[in-house]
């Protein structure tokens, strides 16, 4: 299956969009985006494994997770929920962090909003990140953030093949 993965900058308005489409129902995909125990299965691109140190999935509340190398070095990450429409989209505050989430000021942050539309068998995921200036822009795209966010999705389709068939 031929699955959309649309990926776009916007330098006008420092916005990235992001359109993929999965192969599961809007409930599954739903939960791998809002689930701790499922975001550590797929969030982080291989070789390198998320861990989740603390989620509060509600308005008002957040998560604090790294993305861990094979030598133990993590980047920590911050998301700060603000508004969730159940089943429908959450919108957050994204912030690069310390083990404690203490979000870092010099790498500044993104407001995301992250949209589910249901299809016929399919769900399609639509993210809008964004950034606080052009330059945080640029830095987030140089740093690899399409290739990354590629790798990440493409690991949540490999679960949703595991969760589906069995």
């Amino acid at each position: 299956m031929n699955l959309l993965f649309d990926f776009t900058v916007d330098k006008a308005t420092a916005t990235i969009h992001i359109a993929r489409e999965f192969a599961a129902d809007v409930d599954l995909v739903w939960d791998a985006f809002t689930n701790p125990e499922i975001l550590d299965q797929w969030t982080a691109p291989k070789p390198w494994r998320a861990s989740t140190k603390e989620m509060d999935f509600r308005e008002g509340g957040r998560c604090v997770s790294a993305m861990v190398s094979a030598e133990n070095v993590s980047f920590w990450s911050l998301t700060e929920f603000l508004e969730i429409k159940p089943k429908t989209s959450f919108t957050s505050k994204n912030s690069f962090c310390d083990e404690n989430g203490i979000a870092n000021p010099a790498f500044g942050h993104s407001l995301t909003k992250t949209s589910f539309a249901p299809g016929e068998g399919i769900t399609t995921v639509r993210i809008e990140k964004k950034m606080g200036s052009l330059e945080q822009l640029e830095k987030f795209v140089a740093m690899g953030y399409k290739e990354g966010i590629g790798a990440a999705l493409g690991n949540l389709d490999e679960y949703f093949l595991t969760v589906v068939t069995s």
